[in-house]
């Protein structure tokens, strides 16, 4: 059997903590980042039952004397990349999954550094001397059980899994705590009784494909066993970028959506271009009050990467999605993501075609103007900060929250 040589640090609350270390009065205060919706919690925050997504009213209902936060976001990509930068120290099979998690895998560094539980206790103290902030690991033998490991180790601690052990350690465990099962799956396999994952390991094939679907059951079953081969992945390239807004409960008007879709294009064709990428594909989500969720998707001749371009592809994509659900009053969150990305290539002149589609196009004349105005926008905020400059329906109309900024550094796709 191999042995436990992979390790999942995952930096504990990572954005209420760097919130509680920029402003030490904030520290053992439940505090959320966010204003309208919560972006984020503190430990203090969630003992009264406040998480990301959560409407702000409702976490000030919860948590009356809840301190709000705007959120210091490059801040939060420093630190995360300095800690991250710290794993790197102890092997090159470094995974980063999001700004503030990665896997690392340590099995040909022991000879270094020592065994994986005195690398993860390095790491651990490292962090909290260098940084000051708190991690927790998990070190097992697959990337599954080493980032279960990380959550049960929360908060600022570690758990190593002996291999000879990790069923009767993870069978005891909730579902809850498995990949890919969120809380629409909790709650199906909860009807049928299935809480811990040891009763989920149990539940014949069949039966866990009608309650869940034969894929997703396929992958719990096995992984409910700890069969998970994956190895570490170093080098992931670039397949959609995206970013999403919770909106906390909101009309499903134009005066809502319309404003945060073009925040959102802003923020993904911002990171398009200084990646020299383009994309093929725009893809929308939109989330009802109820939380269920309508994806559509549009795919272009041309690959792009203009804000405005991508902001009219997704405005059109929810506009139609509200025409097929007239009954929907209220929506919870809007998403985009382009995907079929290419490296840009030199631009070829299009001949007008006079169509609807025609500005839509790189290389017609108002599609390269597009092109030239975001290009010059990007120059300015390279110089001069984000904030310096911006589209006017984004500045004037936009929400006052930055509702996307805690996203991108969480999906660090791009």
């Amino acid at each position: 059997m191999d042995a436990a040589t992979i390790l999942h640090a995952d930096l504990d609350a990572f954005y209420a903590s760097v919130e509680q270390l920029l402003d030490p009065s904030l520290f053992g205060k439940p505090i959320a980042v966010g204003g309208g919706v919560v972006l984020a919690a503190s430990y203090e925050a969630k003992a009264f039952g406040v998480y990301g997504g959560m409407p702000g009213r409702r976490a000030r209902e919860l948590c009356p004397h809840l301190i709000f936060v705007g959120g210091h976001f490059r801040e939060y990509q420093r630190l995360g990349d300095a800690a991250m930068a710290i794993l790197d120290d102890y092997t090159p099979l470094v995974e980063r999954i999001s700004i503030d998690e990665a896997f690392a895998d340590v099995a040909g560094t022991a000879h270094l550094f020592g065994p994986p539980e005195v690398i993860a206790a390095t790491i651990r103290r490292r962090v909290r001397e260098e940084l000051g902030l708190p991690i927790s690991v998990g070190v097992a033998r697959t990337k599954h059980l080493a980032k279960i490991g990380s959550q049960v180790a929360k908060p600022d601690g570690m758990v190593v899994i002996d291999p000879a052990n990790e069923l009767a350690f993870l069978h005891d465990l909730p579902v809850e705590l498995m990949w890919g099962v969120g809380p629409v799956t909790k709650a199906k396999l909860a009807e049928s009784g299935i809480i811990t994952i040891g009763q989920l390991a149990q539940t014949p094939g069949r039966s866990l494909e009608r309650l869940i679907g034969h894929a997703a059951g396929e992958k719990l079953f096995a992984l409910a066993w700890n069969r998970d081969p994956r190895a570490i992945v170093t080098d992931h390239r670039a397949r959609s970028a995206g970013a999403q807004s919770a909106l906390g409960r909101k009309p499903f008007r134009e005066q809502v959506f319309r404003p945060t879709l073009r925040l959102l294009a802003d923020r993904i064709a911002s990171r398009l271009r200084d990646k020299s990428w383009s994309g093929r594909t725009i893809t929308v989500r939109v989330r009802f009050a109820d939380m269920r969720a309508v994806t559509r998707a549009m795919t272009l001749g041309a690959p792009v990467s203009a804000t405005t371009t991508i902001a009219e592809i997704a405005e059109e994509l929810v506009r139609g999605v509200r025409d097929e659900h007239p009954h929907e009053r209220d929506i919870s969150l809007l998403a985009i993501s382009v995907s079929h990305l290419v490296p840009d290539q030199a631009m070829q002149f299009e001949f007008s075609l006079g169509g609807p589609d025609d500005a839509r196009r790189p290389g017609t004349r108002t599609g390269a103007a597009r092109r030239q105005a975001d290009g010059a926008m990007d120059k300015v905020r390279t110089r001069f900060g984000w904030d310096a400059i911006g589209y006017g329906s984004v500045v004037l109309e936009a929400p006052k929250s930055v509702p996307d900024a805690f996203r991108e550094l969480a999906e660090k796709q791009l």
